[in-house]
């Protein structure tokens, strides 16, 4: 299945079928923001641990859940033969293009192994989900409407991924926890001229007793 989503169909004149589990794509999930924590931590970005889970996840499910809900809302009003888990399912799957750029393109820094990566593989896995849409879909406006906004959707969101996951992030975390901080460090206290009196007329007291 994830070579298969990989494979743009070529037989558009009746629905495609679209398996409706939900395992692949959760797992493609969590493999995502395991490369998003993977990315941030090789980045030469300085921001603390404290976040950077629960943003990682909280971005890949609300584009997952998110996305997968507008575009179902939208294949209802197309009358696009498609229920809501195999949306889920379908664009899950989708997903893996997005994790094997950002995997080759975090661990090899160069702009254009990007753009090459986001045209080849993450427009691999757009076309097969834009071909099962129109093997499912009737009506050339309704076609061009939902596979037009779900192709966009896609490719944006791989490109703020690789360029603007990070300072957003970022920002986030400043925001929520203040600028970053050089580390700790322990220097001596200095003690108050006060104190060093009352130190002294203490110890005088003692030796006149003694």
């Amino acid at each position: 299945r994830l070579l298969e989503s990989m494979i743009p169909v070529k037989m558009i004149n009746f629905p495609q079928k679209i398996a409706g589990e939900l395992y692949g794509p959760l797992m493609l999930v969590f493999t995502l923001v395991a490369i998003l924590l993977h990315g941030m931590k090789t980045s030469d970005t300085i921001i603390r641990e404290g976040t950077l889970m629960g943003t990682a996840i909280g971005t890949c499910f609300g584009y997952w859940l998110g996305v997968s809900s507008f575009i179902y809302f939208l294949a209802y009003l197309c009358n696009a033969q498609i229920t809501m888990v195999q949306m889920l399912s379908l664009l899950g799957y989708g997903l893996f293009g997005h994790c094997i750029t950002l995997f080759i393109t975090y661990n090899i820094h160069f702009h254009s192994l990007f753009y090459i990566c986001w045209l080849v593989v993450g427009g691999l896995s757009t076309l097969r989900m834009v071909a099962v849409l129109v093997s499912r879909t009737v009506g050339h406006t309704q076609r061009l409407i939902l596979c037009g906004t779900l192709a966009a959707l896609h490719m944006l969101f791989l490109l703020y991924l690789h360029f603007a996951y990070h300072k957003v992030v970022e920002g986030i975390l400043d925001t929520l926890e203040g600028p970053n901080m050089p580390p700790f460090q322990r220097v001596a206290r200095d003690i108050p001229v006060v104190s060093n009196a009352v130190l002294n007329t203490t110890a005088k007291a003692v030796a006149l007793t003694l």
